[in-house]
């Protein structure tokens, strides 16, 4: 059987003040993750860390290009939220669990079984093929 997501584990996420690593948030306003990171600083009032191949910032928060290049000081990283294609998000998981992450929130579409394993079994907080912005409304968010 694969993941099932637990609703009180996504409401919490959502509710907990925390850092949320935002993987593959660009300065692009097409892409889905430009509104969706505004939404989970402005609405949901997190500290977001953009992580994107330049290292670019975005929405005047400082890049990075990879997990592991954010310095000591933005630690702990509550929730890496990846906004990258299925094939790909298993590295990305591979690096939240290095680096010490508490949860990974693989986006609306975002779908590998294993990599969720690998991180429950780390022991982080796993939610997988969601958008916090299209559930919000069922925690009244």
């Amino acid at each position: 059987m694969g993941h099932v997501n637990d609703p009180a584990v996504i409401e919490r996420l959502m509710r907990t003040k925390g850092r949320w690593a935002i993987v593959g948030l660009t300065t692009n306003e097409w892409r889905a993750a430009y509104d969706t990171s505004l939404f989970i600083r402005d609405r949901l009032g997190m500290d977001i860390i953009p992580v994107n191949l330049p290292g670019d910032p975005v929405h005047g928060e400082q890049g990075y290009r990879r997990l592991s290049d954010i310095p000591p000081g933005k630690h702990p990283i509550d929730v890496v939220d990846c906004f990258v294609n299925s094939q790909k998000v298993g590295a990305v998981v591979d690096e939240a669990i290095a680096v010490g992450a508490k949860a990974v929130w693989l986006q609306l579409g975002v779908i590998d079984e294993a990599a969720a394993a690998r991180a429950k079994a780390a022991g982080l907080d796993v939610v997988m093929d969601v958008c916090p912005a299209q559930v919000a409304w069922q925690f009244n968010l």
